[in-house]
């Protein structure tokens, strides 16, 4: 039950592969799935990102079995007395219990990432200081960094250790005049394992080769190196094409579309435009032909494939520029972790001086870019170019650094991007190549102690609070509804309701479900949307008959969705509103439930936060 929403759903898949005969067995269940959108029959594997599933549980199947086999015990269990008329609960502790497993091998993980933060700060400023100073600053703004201790089972826990390994490649090939094979065999492989568990990851991959492509434009690279960072690109996006049994979004998806258009543009520029030098024009042109080109090739190819999986992406966005509404995007922008950039967090950034010390560091890595751009349009000689290719690697830092802010302030939740990158950033405050005018005066060791002295006055602070955060799950109301629905429904009868309590019902119960949180296929918001209309104005026949087409049994009503409002116009029957203005002004079906569902529907089960409707058969 603590794996909430979309924890619950990506750890019953875990639990399924861990608990059939045989792991293909569970592998095969996984990827002829009967009950997660019933009545349909699904490929979890192909459509949630679940390889690190596949892979943790085969690594259990391996541990318990070897363990058995030498007789050593992998876990201690006991009983819990919970008192006041409640049931003993059993808990266990060690790798033999799946979900610590699970946990500890996510928390390993994670871990090892805090040792390559350190090699990329060192390999980055040039100094094991700098390393250091990355450290630091992360868990001074652990917070602000990251969520895994939170909520551990999310795509982003597994995916983006293997983005700061590929950041760091993508550093030491910019950095080295000739890349070698196996760097780009290991970048490629660096982006297979960032991509694979997280549908997200191509949106950040396209920052990227907008940076990069953007390095090169102003000559810190040149296009043969690009093209061949590009090719790694391309091979690793077929292979999780591949390896996803073609999952038709990645092929349709701006990333795809921009590695095209990039390569084209490399490939006509020089042809097209016959200029003996870079010019300010030119730049633009190129610019221009890479934005056009994305968005247009991106449209053609959704359009020739019929995909609109990813289409309330752009939605998202015109939210927030425009202040375009739907259903769809209000149930995104509603939640605090879609919301724009939380106001106290650049405060909070300066208390630790981790935004001070960047904004300094980014100030002289423009001042010399603009430097050296001038020196290329003056048409500067070899030796100047020579030291603008040695800084390409920081003038491609500091783009990715305006990228992943832009991301940060548009959506909240993508802080996990900005402040580890603002880390790695930092670093360089110990860079002889930026700051060796200073340390010509104070000693590095000096200063950088004086630096992280100053900043461990507020990190001190927050990494205590974080260490004080001690607690444990409890939600009894639904403990009691997922012990009706075990005891008192068949084990083929259908639920509906809510997309985070859907997921605790599939896990807990392994009841059929018709939708759950996993919101990133068009068919699944569609039949969410349906869902959802309990919390509508709409006539109770109306629903009904809609919910009996998906083949729901049972609807679980959550008052607290009636009437709850995160903020203005975010309430259900405000959102539905918009979407439905017709019946704009009647009373909200899902309070006219929770006073008497006759006769379309029965309540069988209620208590506190929980009403489950039985859905009579027409």
């Amino acid at each position: 039950m603590a794996f909430r929403t979309e924890m619950g759903l990506y750890y019953s898949y875990f639990k399924i592969i861990i608990e059939a005969p045989s792991f293909w067995n569970g592998v095969w269940a996984i990827m002829n799935d009967r009950l997660t959108e019933y009545p349909l029959v699904i490929n979890t594997l192909q459509r949630f990102n679940l390889y690190p599933e596949v892979v943790l549980a085969s690594w259990y199947r391996i541990y318990t079995a070897v363990m058995d086999f030498l007789g050593v015990p992998t876990k201690m269990c006991w009983t819990v007395n919970r008192g006041k008329g409640l049931s003993p609960v059993e808990s266990c502790e060690g790798l033999g219990d799946p979900a610590s497993f699970y946990v500890a091998m996510i928390f390993l993980l994670n871990g090892l990432m805090m040792s390559l933060f350190f090699i990329y700060g060192t390999y980055l400023s040039g100094s094991r200081l700098g390393g250091l100073v990355t450290v630091a600053c992360f868990f001074f703004n652990h917070g602000e960094c990251t969520r895994v201790m939170w909520t551990p089972p999310l795509r982003e826990s597994f995916s983006y250790p293997f983005l700061v390994l590929q950041m760091l490649l993508v550093t030491y090939i910019l950095r080295i005049p000739n890349i070698n094979t196996g760097s780009l065999i290991a970048l490629c492989v660096s982006n297979i394992f960032f991509m694979l568990p997280w549908q997200f990851a191509q949106f950040v991959l396209l920052t990227q080769i907008a940076s990069l492509f953007a390095v090169c434009i102003m000559g810190y690279i040149d296009s043969c190196k690009l093209q061949k960072i590009l090719a790694a690109h391309m091979v690793a996006l077929l292979v999780c094409f591949i390896l996803m049994f073609g999952n038709s979004m990645l092929l349709t998806s701006y990333y795809a579309a921009s590695l095209v258009i990039i390569w084209g543009i490399l490939e006509l520029s020089p042809k097209v435009l016959k200029s003996s030098r870079r010019e300010v024009y030119v730049w633009v042109i190129e610019g221009c032909a890479w934005l056009f080109g994305t968005i247009t090739l991106k449209s053609l190819t959704s359009l020739v494939f019929g995909i609109a999986d990813d289409a309330h992406i752009g939605n998202i966005l015109k939210s927030k520029f425009i202040g375009y509404k739907d259903f769809d995007t209000l149930m995104y922008t509603c939640a605090a972790e879609f919301d724009f950039m939380e106001k106290e967090t650049p405060v909070r950034y300066a208390k630790t001086l981790l935004l001070p010390v960047v904004l300094v560091v980014l100030g002289v890595i423009i001042k010399r870019a603009i430097k050296h751009v001038t020196w290329s349009l003056s048409q500067a000689g070899q030796c100047e170019r020579e030291e603008r290719f040695n800084q390409g690697e920081l003038v491609y830092h500091a783009l990715q650094l305006l990228a992943y802010s832009v991301l940060a302030v548009l959506i909240m939740r993508l802080k996990l991007f900005l402040t580890p990158h603002l880390c790695v950033m930092a670093s360089l405050v110990c860079s002889k190549q930026l700051f060796g005018w200073l340390f010509c005066k104070i000693q590095p060791k000096t200063l950088v102690f004086a630096i992280l002295a100053l900043m461990a006055i507020e990190g001190s602070a927050n990494l205590q609070t974080q260490w004080n955060i001690m607690g444990e799950f409890s939600n009894l109301p639904q403990e009691e509804l997922l012990e009706w629905i075990k005891v008192n429904t068949r084990q083929d009868a259908v639920f509906a309701g809510a997309m985070p309590t859907m997921a605790s019902v599939k896990l807990s119960t392994l009841r059929p479900i018709v939708n759950h949180p996993h919101y990133e296929d068009a068919g699944l918001r569609a039949r969410t949307k349906v869902v959802y209309s309990m919390y509508s104005r709409k006539p109770a026949k109306d629903v009904k008959r809609e919910l009996i087409k998906l083949g729901a049994n049972y609807y679980i009503l959550e008052e607290s969705l009636c009437v709850s409002r995160k903020k203005p116009g975010c309430s259900m029957p405000e959102i539905w509103d918009v979407e439905d203005p017709a019946n704009s002004g009647r009373v909200p079906l899902c309070t006219l439930m929770s006073k008497d569902s006759r006769p379309y529907f029965f309540t069988v089960f209620e208590n506190s936060n929980y009403r489950v409707l039985k859905i009579p058969k027409e």
